[in-house]
């Protein structure tokens, strides 16, 4: 993944995130597997920007990325 793609600060909902709706995927899995990694700690917990809105925080995500390539 190219950190240049992820903008500086913000939200990213989780269609970015694992490439549904025509996104190219930062992490990719499937829906299932990106809900069941949050759900066990694997992935960034997400924050609740509506009462329909979920979206995790670009720092999160970006923080997930480095630590998977260490």
């Amino acid at each position: 993944m190219q950190h240049h793609q992820l903008p500086e600060t913000g939200f990213l909902r989780v269609a970015q995130i694992i490439g549904k709706n025509g996104n190219t995927p930062i992490i990719p899995v499937s829906a299932s597997t990106w809900w069941l990694g949050v759900k066990i700690g694997r992935y960034p917990k997400p924050v609740k920007l509506g009462e329909r809105i979920t979206a995790w925080k670009v720092e999160d995500i970006r923080a997930l990325i480095k630590g998977a390539q260490s």
